[in-house]
Formats: structure tokens, sequence, C-alpha cells
């Protein structure tokens, strides 16, 4: 739990128990994400919180109702796991848009803390239909099934084309899962926009057609058909838009600060058919893609390359220091000797 700013601590809980349509899962590994590294720097402060919700692990015991229903997890299977709640009622779900469920997210831990995931565990409990088998893939890959599935959805939610022209705007984490989704989906060229040259020189080694800072990505890597934004930095959506050819479609994939207004020309927009499209979360039909990604192992090349370090959950304090003060990819928790 996180339980103040650059203040973590390991509690018992009772040993979760299947009901009839869960698994139970033994954590293999569970990345940290943005969420955790605000809930640690006490930019986000909600404490105290059980984050952690990007978990892949072992079955270790299955629902009655779903024991030997084919398809369904069974024991032994190594499965990345949905750990978000969709209430299934509201208007978004309804209409299969369930990333925008308006039911809070979240659980609770015996005592009432809330919990966001509380994948930094020995052991997780979810519904069946939302852990999804991963075959012969490393459990570090597994890990990444949420933010791949985030990305499937962004690509999907963008109208991404064998053939289009792509560009990416931020070329961290989730800006390097996106050039490698978007080249195994067909994409004629990925090139990569940031500020960090060392970042874009690693981004060239593992394949990206073109890089550029921002001030040079037009005349580095012309106009594009698909621009995601993924980190949401003041001009950044400027860029984007001025990357876009005509009938493009520019995707803002990474949160802006919430104050932040920008300035757009409506009638270019109108007279080039421009699109500007949010994205968030993911959708079960993102997941069933993601999972079937990781375990075509397809990517295992690039995933391995975004495993920054691994730390066992005893370390779990030093692994989100890392992570919260250090420039990485992504750090992971559990599963692993000390």
């Amino acid at each position: 739990m996180v339980t103040a700013p650059e203040s973590v601590e390991l509690r018992d809980e009772p040993i979760p128990a299947a009901g009839p349509g869960d698994v139970v899962v033994r954590v293999g590994a569970c990345g940290l994400c943005t969420m955790e590294r605000r809930l640690f720097l006490g930019e986000k402060r909600f404490y105290p919180v059980a984050p952690g919700h990007e978990v892949a692990g072992t079955v270790v015991e299955v629902g009655a109702a779903v024991d030997g229903l084919p398809g369904s997890p069974k024991a032994g299977d190594v499965v990345t796991v949905d750990l978000l709640t969709r209430c299934g009622t509201c208007g978004p779900c309804r209409r299969g848009r369930s990333a925008l469920c308006k039911r809070p997210q979240g659980g609770t831990l015996s005592d009432g803390t809330v919990s966001f995931g509380a994948g930094l565990s020995d052991l997780v409990v979810v519904k069946a239909a939302q852990a999804y088998v991963t075959g012969d893939a490393p459990i570090e890959h597994a890990a990444m099934g949420e933010p791949v599935a985030c990305v499937v959805h962004s690509l999907r939610l963008g109208g991404l084309r064998a053939g289009d022209r792509v560009a990416v705007i931020g070329a961290g984490y989730m800006g390097r899962l996106h050039m490698s989704v978007a080249r195994l989906k067909g994409a004629f060229s990925v090139g990569m926009v940031d500020v960090s040259e060392e970042r874009l020189t690693e981004a060239s080694t593992a394949g990206a057609g073109w890089t550029a800072t921002p001030d040079r990505a037009a005349e580095t890597g012309g106009k594009q058909d698909l621009v995601f934004v993924t980190a949401g930095a003041p001009g950044a959506l400027e860029t984007a838009i001025s990357l876009c050819d005509d009938g493009g479609t520019v995707v803002l994939y990474g949160a802006f600060p919430k104050d932040l207004s920008v300035g757009v020309n409506p009638d270019a927009i109108h007279h080039h058919e421009l699109s500007i499209v949010g994205v968030y979360s993911q959708e079960p039909e993102d997941w069933r893609e993601a999972a079937g990604l990781i375990a075509s192992g397809r990517l295992a090349d690039d995933l391995s390359a975004l495993v920054t370090a691994r730390f066992a959950l005893d370390d779990v304090g030093e692994a989100l220091k890392l992570a919260a003060t250090t420039p990485v990819y992504r750090v992971l928790v559990g599963g692993i000797d000390g």
C-alpha cells in the first residue's frame, strides 16, 4: 500500500478465494505505471491505497462455475488479467464503450482501504472472463497485457489500416508500444517524435522509420495519415495537427494538463477533413487481441527491450522510487527472489 508520498508498506490480507465465476492468480509480475508514480510522488493524493493493475501470473484456483469450461483459464495457465470493473449497465457500457464506465473503479481491502487493482501482492482474484491466457510468453511480457490492450484500443479507435503512415509523439513506454503494435498491424512507416535525443536513438534502434524532435518533425517525416499523441505536453496537439495529411487523424492517447486549452482552426479541420479522437483505457475486445499478440511471440523482442528492471515484492518501495524518479520504460514487481 502507498500510505503517503514516498511512504510504502506491506500488510497481510486474507488469502483470496475464488467465487463460482472467478480464478485466483499468483502474481508473477506487476508493472508500475504513471498512476503508481503519481501516488508515490504525491502528485495524486489518495491515501492509503493499494495500487497495481498491470498484472500477470499463474492460475492457482478456479471457481466451480468455470472449472473445466472450454476456453476458460485452468489451473496452471499463465494469464494476463484485466482488473478494471465494468458495470455493464450505464450508458457507455450499454453502447459498447465500457472503457468509459460511469461506475467508480476500484475495490477495497479487508478493512475497507481502497484498492486500484491491488496487484502489488502475492495473489489476486478476478473474474475468469477477465483473465486471458498468454501461452508460453515470458511473465514479463504477459504483465504488459494491460498497456498493450490500451494501445490496441488506441489503434482501433484511431482507425489504423495497413499501409498507413504513422507518427507517434512521445517515445516513452506507451509511445514505443504504439510503434511496435502499429508496425505489427501493417503500418507503412512509424516515425517517433520526442524532445529526448536518447529516447529517439533508442526508438531508432528498435525500428522506427524516422525520428525527430518536435521542431523538425514536419520536415523529417512529412505528412502522416495517423498521429498518436502519447505524451500530452503543451504544444503536442499543434505538432500533431501540423503533421496530419488531408483526411488524417490525430489520436489523443496521453493525458494533458487539465487546465490546458489549445486553439485549433475549425475551418482547416473542415476543409481538410481532419479528425481529432480521444482514447482512454481499453475494452474486452482489446484484451483478447493483446493477449493473442503477446502469446504469438511476435512482439517478444520489442517487449523485452522495454523491461527496465525487476524487483521482488519485498523491495516494492525501491521499485517505486526508481520508477518515480528515473527515466524508465517499465519496472516490474513480484514473482522473483529478493
